[in-house]
């Protein structure tokens, strides 16, 4: 407790934890978006099982965000842009505004050139 009070860069640390964990609970939200984001208790008890699975797409997207942020900064700077690895170290996995949790999914693997979708142009309009 004595280090919170007099450490400033140890209280700069917990708050940036705090705040990790308050964009992976946005995302929770945004993936559980079914019941209002809670969990409910279904037939025999299953909710382990819908904490378990949110817990597996969390990281399935977390894991998407983490290899489509580092290809974009490989992008950025093969094309000349200066990219600062402490601005880079800022970016969050977290996010989500390009999820859809509406509709329907294809679970078919598409042909991939690279094993990636292309990025998108940020000078073009988004078709969204």
């Amino acid at each position: 407790m004595l280090t919170l009070v007099e450490d400033p860069a140890y209280r700069r640390e917990m708050k940036r934890m705090r705040n990790l964990q308050e964009q992976r609970h946005g995302l929770g939200r945004k993936v559980f978006h079914g019941r209002r984001g809670a969990v409910y208790r279904a037939y025999h008890d299953g909710m382990e099982d819908q904490l378990g699975v949110l817990g597996l797409v969390l990281n399935c997207v977390t894991l998407w965000n983490t290899i489509y942020l580092d290809h974009a900064l490989a992008n950025l700077r093969e094309q000349g842009y200066p990219v600062c690895d402490a601005d880079a170290g800022r970016l969050s996995v977290y996010q989500h505004a390009h999820l859809n949790v509406h509709g329907h999914y294809s679970f078919v693997l598409p042909d991939l050139a690279g094993g990636r979708r292309p990025l998108r142009n940020p000078d073009q309009a988004s078709s969204a």
